[in-house]
């Protein structure tokens, strides 16, 4: 049973997530303020986290931040007020997997939440992409550039696994969100942006020439092969 830990500071909507995800399956803990959701994250080790981003000590923002720096890769899916957009922004940058925007319905919860725990679990039928100096062991869930681990979180590898699975192919983003996000956003083709923005911090050497994923102008963008 998969566990999944509510962070969320409003009793009717910890009640109405809590029963959902229960009948959905799911085993439940909840945090009611961002310290709290920090220390049962250790305690628990969650399958999955929901986090609200406006809470009482922490907010969700801080929370996420710390949760990516400590070096935990638990999905995150943060939840937003409506019209929250720089909130929804600085969440994906910060590492979370996923954003809901209040009010929600239980179906989209439980979408949603299956959607991210089956990709970060999914088992690979190849297990070794290499490209260059870049490295990837699906197996163990890990990447390599010349020898140096890297760290993603679950969404970023996602991305890098599917660009380099597609290489040389040019993908538009509305591609990108329907194969490695797996439900329609509504054109909100942003956050592949932030994502590919991040992947490019950790794998090129310069950010504005990178080698591994170029930008296809009227298009999205492409993984280029590199040589050993």
């Amino acid at each position: 049973m998969k566990k999944i830990l509510i962070v969320e500071d409003e009793k009717p909507i910890q009640t109405l997530l809590k029963y959902n995800l229960k009948q959905a399956g799911f085993e439940t803990i909840i945090a009611g303020d961002g310290e709290e959701a920090i220390h049962m994250t250790a305690a628990y080790s969650p399958d999955l986290i929901l986090l609200d981003i406006m809470l009482p000590k922490m907010d969700g923002i801080e929370v996420c931040k710390s949760l990516r720096e400590s070096g935990s890769n638990i999905p995150v899916i943060m939840l937003t007020a409506k019209g929250d957009e720089l909130e929804k922004v600085l969440g994906l940058e910060i590492g979370a997997d996923d954003y809901m925007t209040k009010p929600f319905s239980p179906r989209e919860v439980i979408a949603r939440v299956n959607a991210v725990l089956r990709r970060s679990t999914d088992q690979k039928t190849v297990t070794l992409l290499k490209s260059g100096g870049l490295s990837i062991d699906l197996d163990r869930y890990q990447a390599y550039l010349n020898d140096s681990e890297l760290d993603f979180t679950p969404k970023e590898f996602e991305l890098l696994v599917y660009l380099i699975q597609n290489k040389n192919r040019a993908l538009t983003r509305d591609q990108l969100l329907s194969a490695v996000w797996n439900y329609d956003f509504v054109g909100d083709t942003r956050i592949v942006d932030v994502h590919v923005s991040h992947l490019r911090e950790k794998i090129e050497e310069n950010t504005k020439k990178p080698l591994f994923i170029k930008t296809v102008r009227g298009i999205g963008y492409k993984f280029e092969e590199q040589k050993a």
